[in-house]
């Protein structure tokens, strides 16, 4: 941690040097505007503020401006390379997303329809939207019409994925020799005859002795397109200002075989937005938005069958012209199948594989995915300054409704298994086994079907007023609140019937003297209704504390000094997002019966306590203390924003089972699959546990003008840390204690090496607990020096990252040549450990085969062997995370890098049609760089990852 900080700070050290330099060297440097203007606007919570009198814990990406020399396809892809603290989550938690004020997912929004994000850390800037948004929370604002002529701004897309590597699987040839191999070191008979791997390699007939390839080009492109078209209109005078957005988009989809060959994804979208003058103290303005998104895809997991199925296990197709044509049975079987392919062909399989996704691509069906988003806001806002001078009361209501449906065909289809013969030297099929049968279908039918639907209200009263220029006052009380219902997913336990809601009455109160000394006090009164009645009721408090040094006396010779200020808040947050479900509090019995073990006879029912009862369960709170500061330097080329934050979170649920309760209040026993359930148990959720994070964000960027050349450099990054402070857990050694240790602390076994000989398995610790063990197995350390391998020595490896990793960062870099502009964004984390226990890795028993075995220990290769030893058993000891899987997470990609030409103004007058006229090409996902590149560029069961290359257009009428 401390090499990370002293690193972070020489990297601002350094960008500050080349500042002070270049200053020196110019007598009269140029200025230009940068994202960090501090007259520019901020959205905040339930309204806007000028950056200047912000108090810290609030970052806020133009993300219009950002679009023009940057296309993006994913709405907050890109943030966390411009706001430090944020890396899809907040300061490691995972916020609330607004758009326009109202709870809703990113996923519903295009970015052309977005004019800026904000980012809010702190507690206090995040406290009036209440419970829900404890943890932080992203404002998403859309475009809005101005006073202007009518403008049309068109943007057109066309672009090809272009996959970036694939597993690497081992052929049927290496697959049958090594399994052999895993055979001999488990002492059993070989499954693979000599001569079936001879025939195999000859590749004589591919039919009978099968070598399946799923990343062949018989069945993918080696590249898929996504083509996208919007329309912008906007414009409007003093009375009516309008803004409307049409937006489509198509994608097709890599796969090239059978149905799935038809994959596609074709999206429309049409958002309108609108501002009215009522009168001269009444303006309203209503948005609407609508989105449509519709998926086909044949049937089939092509993706996760890939990493599963052998290369050997079955015959993909049968061809007719090798079935006896002597045979009536097998004649007639061909003349009645329904799935003839291509007339030459019948559809493989064998009694493990009875349907595969080959099978199910080339007859089973598709599936037609429907989205429908229908979004609509209303609000009005009315001057009271006739009443009182800067008085004002907002009212807003929206309603949102998200619908999803699935139309699909299926038929039922029959794969059969060839019996081989050798007649007259040439190989025949002589018999087939069938499995299922052939169905017939004439209609479509409706798959799944879901919907979400949310109300959000809100009213505030707002007073703003400035007395003999200097002392600044405003307040807002706010009513807020959120409700929403979805549809219950089949075998849910039933919690969704309930709608889960967010209700609290907010008050903020500032004050700034001449914008130098700032004081706020934001609070919420909250209410939720997953607490027992009693506590559903709480307020959360915070306050903030700003100083603009650089208007003090004593800096104002300060020549390099543009902007200095100083801010801090404290405050306490009660959430009940941790709290999963409703009535948790509240205990339950159910039925149960009885037998007896004894001899079997009799039995009855019995009641069952399965939880306890606490009325007594409150809120679960965050209290933070944020300390930061901005600053501006050398005619604002130069900027600076960092924030300190320690946050504690208490009350976390727990069941108390360990050190509150007596033990025999909870009895648990183990079912027929060995896993442990609960009997009965009289436990309730107590208000328990505690976490802590700390950290340091940062954001830095220095900007200038040489000649016609233009330059912008950011660097943001965050050092994060965190802490189960409290837990409630007995251990039998101190290392194993989870509280002291982070929050994501990734545990696992030390690893020796290798047992080398039977000599070394007698002489070691007994690990029966994990499984048998033989010469090429892993050794562990017994670190509490039982004498015995189990969970007791498992230790602390590392920290995952989950929430976010030890030291995230982003950088992002704008060259502006006359018409040409060249930007380039990237991301990187360090600090995080991972485990290569994906099926590519951790082969064992009957799984496929990855090149990773390659390096498998032999008696031969046991001193350079980078792999355990094979076996075709379960083999429970090998295959755990310890230090032998482990891995440095650590990794810096290039996200994005654009360049753009706008054509020169002097090419249009006011008889042109065109008023603006752009090009430019950009590539995404383009480089990762870490000592695990391969495996991080890889993606096992699912489909690759891709380098994205977009050739684009945009011209305004």
């Amino acid at each position: 941690m401390k090499k990370l900080f002293i690193n972070t700070c020489s990297a601002l050290l350094v960008m500050l040097s080349i500042a002070v330099a270049e200053v020196q060297a110019q007598e009269k440097p140029d200025s230009i505007q940068t994202l960090n203007d501090q007259d520019s606007i901020v959205n905040v919570a339930f309204g806007t503020m000028a950056k200047r009198d912000l108090l810290g814990g609030v970052s806020s990406v133009n993300v219009s401006n950002l679009l023009e020399k940057n296309y993006q396809t994913n709405t907050l892809d890109v943030i966390s390379s411009f706001v430090g603290g944020y890396t899809g989550s907040i300061w490691g938690q995972n916020p609330l997303v607004l758009i326009d004020g109202i709870p809703r997912s990113a996923a519903d929004i295009d970015v052309t329809e977005i004019e800026t994000v904000t980012v809010l850390k702190g507690a206090s800037a995040v406290v009036l939207y209440g419970s829900k948004a404890a943890k932080g929370a992203v404002l998403i604002t859309t475009k809005r019409g101005e006073v202007k002529p009518l403008s049309i701004e068109v943007r057109a897309n066309g672009g090809m994925y272009v996959p970036k590597s694939y597993p690497k699987y081992l052929d049927a040839v290496g697959y049958m020799t090594l399994y052999n191999e895993a055979q001999d070191n488990d002492g059993e008979a070989h499954r693979y005859s000599d001569e079936t791997i001879y025939n195999t390699a000859e590749g004589a007939n591919p039919y009978k002795y099968p070598d399946l390839d799923y990343y062949s080009s018989d069945y993918l492109r080696k590249v898929f397109y996504k083509t996208d078209a919007t329309v912008e209109i906007s414009g409007g005078d003093d009375r009516t200002q309008y803004y409307t957005n049409f937006g489509v988009s198509y994608n097709n989809d890599l796969m090239n075989y059978g149905e799935q060959s038809k994959n596609n994804d074709l999206n429309l979208r049409v958002r309108g937005n609108l501002d009215m003058e009522l009168t001269n103290w009444l303006t309203a303005s209503t948005s609407a938005a609508v989105r449509f998104n519709n998926e086909y895809t044949g049937r089939g997991d092509f993706w996760k069958e890939s990493s599963e199925m052998r290369p050997n296990w079955y015959t993909r197709l049968i061809p007719v012209s090798m079935l006896d044509p002597n045979n009536e049975e097998l004649q007639s079987i061909v003349y009645n199948s329904n799935n003839l392919i291509d007339g030459d062909y019948l559809l493989g399989g064998n009694n493990a594989v009875q349907t595969n996704a080959f099978a199910d691509m080339l007859a089973a069906g598709y599936i037609r995915y429907k989205t429908r988003v229908f979004q609509f806001k209303v609000s009005a806002t009315a001057d009271l300054s006739g009443i009182t001078e800067g008085l004002s009361f907002s009212n807003a209501f929206a309603i949102d409704y998200n619908n999803y449906y699935s139309e699909a065909y299926k038929l039922p289809y029959a794969t059969y298994n060839p019996v081989w013969s050798n007649m007259n030297g040439q190989d025949m099929i002589i018999g087939l086994n069938k499995y299922g049968d052939d169905g017939n279908a004439t209609n479509e039918y409706v798959g799944d079907s879901k919907y979400k639907q949310t109300i959000t209200f809100y009213s505030q009263l707002n007073y703003e007023r400035s007395f003999n220029k200097v002392n600044n006052f405003s307040g807002n009380l706010i009513a807020w609140g959120f409700q929403y219902g979805q549809s219950v997913d089949e075998g849910h336990d039933g919690s969704d019937y309930h709608r889960v809601s967010n209700a609290n009455l907010g008050l903020q109160l500032a004050y700034n003297y001449a914008h130098k000394y700032y004081v706020d006090f934001s609070g919420a009164i909250l209410h939720s209704a997953q607490l027992p009645e009693g506590n559903r009721r709480a307020f959360s408090p915070t306050v903030s504390l700003g100083w603009t040094l650089s208007e003090e006396n004593f800096l104002q010779d300060v020549s390099f000094l543009d902007h200095l200020k100083l801010n801090a808040s404290y405050g306490k947050l009660n959430q009940d997002i941790d709290i999963a479900e409703y009535y948790m509090y509240q205990g339950y019995y159910n039925d149960d019966t009885w037998v007896n073990w004894q001899d079997g006879a009799g039995g009855g029912k019995a009641t069952r306590s399965r939880r306890g009862t606490n009325m007594d369960l409150d809120f679960i709170t965050r209290k933070e203390l944020r300390v930061g500061f901005e600053a501006a330097m050398f005619d604002n080329k130069v900027a600076l924003e960092m924030n300190y934050f320690d946050q504690e979170t208490d009350g976390l649920l727990s069941r108390g089972e360990n050190t509150v309760y007596p033990t025999y209040y909870e009895r648990t026993t183990w079912n027929s699959q060995g896993q442990e359930v609960i009997d009965f148990s009289y436990l309730p959720y107590i208000n328990f546990n505690q976490d802590k994070r700390t950290g340091i964000d940062f954001s830095a960027s220095y900007s200038n003008k040489v000649g016609e050349l233009e330059y912008k450099l950011g660097f943001v990054g965050m050092i994060y840390n965190s802490e189960a402070t409290v837990r409630d857990e007995v251990y039998e050694d101190d290392y194993q204690y989870r509280a002291g240790k982070p929050l994501d602390a990734s545990w696992g076994y030390v690893c020796e090496g290798f047992y080398t000989s039977e000599e070394d398995i007698a002489s070691h610790a007994n690990t029966y607990s994990l499984g048998s063990v033989a010469p090429g197995d892993l050794k562990y350390s017994d670190l509490n020096n039982d004498g015995i391998i189990d969970s007791r020595d498992q230790k602390k490896l590392g920290k995952s990252g989950s929430g976010a990793s030890p030291f995230t960062y982003g950088l992002n870099l704008t060259l502006k040549y006359k018409n040409w502009t060249l930007f380039a964004l990237g991301q990187g984390q360090s600090g995080a450990i991972g485990f290569k226990n994906s099926s590519y890795y951790w082969v064992y028993g009957n799984r496929k085969y990855s090149e990773e075995v390659l390096g498998r220990w032999t008696p031969q290769t046991a001193a350079t062997a980078t792999y355990p030893r094979l076996s075709a058993t379960s083999n429970t000891n090998n295959y755990r995370n310890s230090t032998f899987w482990k891995y440095d997470n650590n990794r810096f990609d290039l996200r994005s890098v654009q360049v753009t030409y706008d054509f020169p103004k002097s090419m249009f007058n006011e008889n042109s049609l065109l008023s603006q006229l752009s090009l430019y090409v950009n590539g995404q996902n383009l480089l990762t760089l870490s000592k695990e590149r391969k495996m991080m560029e890889m993606n096992v069961g699912g489909a690759p990852y891709c380098r994205f290359y977009n050739l684009g257009v945009k011209a305004t009428f």
